[in-house]
């Protein structure tokens, strides 16, 4: 898959994310994952796990105000080791969603492991910004 093929299927993929976070939030790592997710056109709920709470306290609030969520967090072991914590505390809300962590891992996991890395690879991939949802331009990126 070359570079351009990379960011066209990211792109659909952020696409589609973007429709689904208007129901359901987005859960990361942190503050600078979320403002990644915010360059890029999301604009639904994006919740950083580490807002000064603890694991257990922040997954009840999640489970007392959401039915379902998209858990996204890095590839790294850091994020490998949160996403089975917080996926072990939120059982049967986040499962539907998974795909979409995978299939962004698959695409960007030779030049990134993070979430806040996406608008920079979108960037040198595409050779210009890339934004999703309802503003972008639609002649192009």
């Amino acid at each position: 898959m070359n570079d351009f093929e990379r960011v066209e299927r990211l792109k659909e993929v952020f696409e589609v994310l973007y429709e689904i976070n208007k129901r359901a939030p987005i859960i990361v790592e942190g503050k600078r994952d979320a403002m990644a997710l915010r360059k890029i056109g999301l604009i639904g709920d994006i919740i950083a796990i580490h807002a000064g709470k603890g694991m257990y306290e922040f997954c009840e609030d999640i489970a007392q105000r959401f039915s379902k969520i998209i858990l996204l967090t890095d590839w790294d072991k850091k994020g490998e080791n949160l996403h089975k914590n917080v996926s072990r505390h939120l059982k049967g809300m986040w499962e539907e969603f998974s795909p979409f962590r995978e299939i962004i891992k698959i695409l960007c996991q030779k030049d990134i492991k993070d979430i806040e890395g996406i608008p920079a690879l979108f960037e040198r991939l595409a050779e210009k910004e890339v934004k999703v949802g309802e503003d972008e331009d639609k002649e192009g990126f």
